[in-house]
Parts: structure tokens; sequence; C-alpha cells
């Protein structure tokens, strides 16, 4: 991604609905799977660390980052070892060395996407999870998705087909940000329609809107635990590696 991607990552990350309910969605989901006792973590492509304390509280972290500065910044900002490397090939761990390995809105971000989940997968002991999230709807594509350098977004059927070719069990796999789909679609279809430029799908909302918006993203997370979401901006997926 550009520097001001990641930037503005940093700026955004603590306080912005998106991430903070997106944390508290997949913390919530993880909590709920069956982890070994002080599990091994690997965060690939954590970004600036936005997620990484939040994993920490399930066992050991590691991250995972190809931008120098990004990576030096998120482990001095969490205290996290954050190493250097890229998928698919790019990766600098043994194989079956982590008990959960997450790639949160990462392999939109690879060419090769079947390579990226078949080589996350190798990482995972059996037994293990992997947990991931990607945008949806690839009718909602903008210049959002440009400017961060998406390949593509997913429907569920594609995405849930590189697990099972990876030889993965799907434990899990809905679309989510679903409360705010028709209000998040009904902005890019006003942008395909008047082919605006503008990428300010990111710019925080006033307080109160922020607050009431990360209220009801999150909110979502007591329905994913029971049954999956029909539609939504994103999917969650989480897989089994076979003991």
């Amino acid at each position: 991604m550009d520097r001001q991607v990641y930037d503005r990552m940093r700026e955004l990350q603590a306080g912005h609905w998106w991430f903070r309910a997106r944390r508290k969605i997949l913390g919530g989901l993880i909590g709920a799977l069956r982890l070994p006792e002080n599990p091994q973590i690997l965060e690939v492509g954590c970004g600036p660390g936005g997620n990484l304390s939040m994993l920490a509280g399930f066992g050991d972290v590691v991250g995972l980052e190809p931008d120098a500065d990004t990576r030096a910044y998120a482990s001095e900002m969490t205290g996290v070892c954050v190493k250097g490397g890229q998928l698919p090939a790019d990766l600098p761990f043994a194989p079956e060395t982590f008990d959960l390995v997450c790639a949160f809105d990462v392999i939109e971000h690879v060419e090769d996407d079947t390579a990226a989940v078949a080589a996350l997968a190798k990482l995972v002991r059996p037994g293990g999870y992997m947990a991931t999230t990607v945008p949806a709807q690839p009718w909602m594509w903008s210049r959002h998705d440009e400017l961060h350098h998406h390949k593509r977004r997913y429907r569920m059927g594609a995405y849930r087909r590189l697990f099972e070719a990876a030889g993965l069990a799907i434990v899990r796999a809905s679309f989510f940000n679903t409360a705010l789909f028709p209000a998040i679609a009904a902005v890019r279809l006003v942008k395909m329609a008047t082919r605006s430029t503008q990428a300010d799908d990111d710019a925080p909302p006033p307080a109160p809107v922020n607050r009431l918006f990360e209220a009801l993203f999150g909110a979502e997370l007591l329905w994913l635990k029971r049954a999956p979401l029909p539609f939504g901006v994103s999917i969650v997926l989480l897989a089994r590696k076979p003991a």
C-alpha cells in the first residue's frame, strides 16, 4: 500500500468506528474457538498494529508486515515482535508453528490469493485455526479499493473455495458490517452514478455518529455467534486444519 494509506491507518485505528467494532467482533469470534493454553498466534499484514493488543489477550503473538516503517511503528506501540515478510512466498516461519493465523483484510491485496491461503494454511498446526476477513460485493468496487491496492472484492462462494482447496474445514463464514450496509451501498451507488473519484469512505464522522456506528456494527457479534448474516460489506471466515 502507499505510504499515505499506512499513515492514515495510524490515525484511524484507535478511534474510528470501523476499526473499533471490527476488533470487538473478531475478539468475540476468536474467543469462542477451542484454542490451547497459551496459543501461538500470528497476524499477517498487521499494518500499524491495531489488532495486536487484542490478539495478545489470547496468547503469545507475533506480527508480520512487509513495510519497514510500519512494522517498526507497530512493534514500538504494542511491544509485540513484528517481522518482515510477504505473502505468499516470503514467510519467515517454519510450517505448523501457530495455533491461530490471522489475516484481516489482507488476502484481497495478493495477486495469487489461492497461493496466499495455501501458504498461510501451512503455518497452522494440526487442529489449529485461521481467522480472516476480506471486503465483499464486487459491485461495490470504488476508488477506496484502488487506493488500498485491492486486487478484488469477494463473493462468498469464491472465498470459501480458497480455504477448502487448502485442505481446511470452514468453522464459520459470514458476511458482516450488515447493519450499515444500506447506507454504505447508497454512498457507493451515488459515487458510481456521478463518477466521483473521491475516496473519503474512511473519513471519521462526528463523535456522536462515530459512537452510534460503532454500536451498530459491534452489535452484530451477538448474531454472528449464532448464525451467519446474509449480506454485508465484508466477509469473516474462520477455518480449522484437521488434527
